[in-house]
């Protein structure tokens, strides 16, 4: 009951801090809006039904049920229709559905508000208006991650050798396979490159095949691309450097990805692939960076969020099939905040063992971690150029910026704001396709999981 009661407080934790983070963006925006004239009638924290709100002055400030997202209510986001007052007159079901929108948007400004809408103010105001929001996840995830890698530390791989595998065992094709039973060596078992060549536990190996070895990632890489070859490795052992002969043999291991990690393919199986093997785990160590070495860290981090990212529409059909039970989910694949919230309950109530102990700021450090990667992905999320996400509305912006160029280089008048209402329809696709996401990937972080315990 323990363990229950250390999971909910470690999802309690979640969920406040992605509340506050929601919170925080839209502050984003409403404190720019604010500034620039813009009236905002609404800032709320959540979809749906309407918790608690209060009015001060001219905004309303609440909290909705569904805790999914939120809104700030600006007016005139949809500027009227050019050379016409607002009305639904077009023919057409998409054509009625955009006047409608317009016609809308048009019905809360009152004559107070003529000069306060959003759709005045120029380009390069409203792009901050709108680049607000997903600026203050970043600044979220740019605070949590230095604070987290200065004194909690970062975990590296080093080219020290922490094990020798004794001999040559194949590895699980999925994360069932691994829980199963671990292969265990027998009487026909070949041993392995490092044990034939001497390697030991401790060895720190400095240089393999002429190349001096500096990080973990350069070995590995230079091991995978050398099946078959005899190559001379040289470790320093007790303070001394000791040169070594390695033949290293061609074993099917798993593909790794951009970012180091095993390739899963739509069956959630890991992909394996014939290369060079030695057989020898490197030692993890936990090091806290100096300040002028967070912002290169943080630039890394930001490159593989975006490919994960750009990633996710392929990664969708293992979900389908994780969420059907076809196949298993990735563990390294897309998860919605739900799935995120199981991931910091199970940190929160693991035990660790007497070997690997696992403490209270370890706790904190992987729930703070898990924050920290939400905001930095809500930012990237949020520059995609799609409506009703905010790139949608920066790109509207921009537009019509080279649009006012173009027209004042050719001497033509100024064509005005760009009508992105005439966007909605796409709008209501793209909103239609993340709702749908969304939906699956928590149904599936419900029926089946990513857990970290196995």
């Amino acid at each position: 009951m323990e363990s229950v009661g250390i999971y909910a407080l470690g999802v309690a934790f979640y969920a406040v801090c992605v509340a506050a983070s929601i919170a925080l963006h839209e502050v984003g925006h409403l404190v720019p809006a604010k500034r620039f004239g813009i009236k905002c009638s609404q800032y709320m924290v959540g979809f749906g039904p309407t918790v608690w709100s209060r009015q001060r002055g001219e905004t309303e400030y609440g909290v909705k049920a569904i805790p999914l997202g939120g809104y700030v209510r600006m007016l005139g986001m949809f500027p009227p229709k050019p050379g016409q007052p607002a009305r639904v007159d077009s023919t057409g079901r998409l054509g009625m559905l955009v006047d409608q929108a317009r016609n809308d948007a048009q019905r809360d400004i009152g004559p107070e508000d003529a000069d306060r809408l959003f759709y005045q103010r120029s380009v390069p105001k409203r792009v901050v208006v709108m680049l607000g929001g997903p600026t203050m996840n970043l600044l979220i995830a740019a605070v949590l991650f230095t604070l987290l890698w200065t004194t909690y530390g970062l975990s590296r791989e080093t080219p020290v050798v922490d094990t020798v595998s004794k001999c040559v065992v194949p590895v699980a094709a999925s994360k069932k396979e691994q829980a199963a039973a671990a292969p265990q060596c027998t009487a026909t078992s070949a041993p392995t490159p490092a044990v034939a060549a001497g390697i030991q536990p401790g060895d720190r190996i400095v240089a393999f095949a002429g190349t001096r070895i500096e990080e973990w990632s350069t070995l590995q890489g230079l091991i995978r691309a050398n099946p078959g070859r005899t190559l001379p490795l040289v470790v320093e052992r007790a303070g001394a450097q000791v040169p070594l002969q390695v033949t290293l043999i061609k074993d099917n291991r798993y593909k790794l990805d951009g970012n180091g990690l095993p390739v899963v393919d739509d069956q959630g199986r890991y992909v394996l692939v014939p290369v060079g093997f030695l057989g020898v785990s490197p030692t993890t160590v936990r090091e806290t960076l100096a300040l002028t070495e967070v912002p290169g860290q943080f630039g890394t981090f930001i490159a593989q969020t975006a490919a994960a990212i750009v990633n996710i529409p392929s990664k969708m059909v293992g979900v389908v099939k994780a969420a059907t039970f076809q196949g298993e989910r990735d563990p390294n694949g897309p998860i919605s905040v739900v799935g995120a919230g199981r991931i910091v309950g199970e940190i929160a109530s693991v035990q660790g063992t007497p070997e690997n102990p696992i403490n209270f700021s370890d706790k904190v450090a992987g729930a703070v971690q898990i924050v920290a990667g939400i905001n930095l992905a809500l930012f990237l999320f949020n520059l995609v150029p799609l409506l009703p996400l905010d790139g949608g509305h920066v790109a509207g912006a921009l537009w019509e910026a080279v649009r006012r160029r173009v027209n004042r280089a050719l001497r033509r008048p100024d064509p005005g704001p760009v009508d992105i209402a005439r966007l909605l329809p796409l709008t209501y696709v793209v909103a239609s396709l993340l709702l749908g996401m969304s939906v699956l990937l928590i149904y599936a972080d419900i029926v089946n999981p990513i857990r970290i315990t196995g």
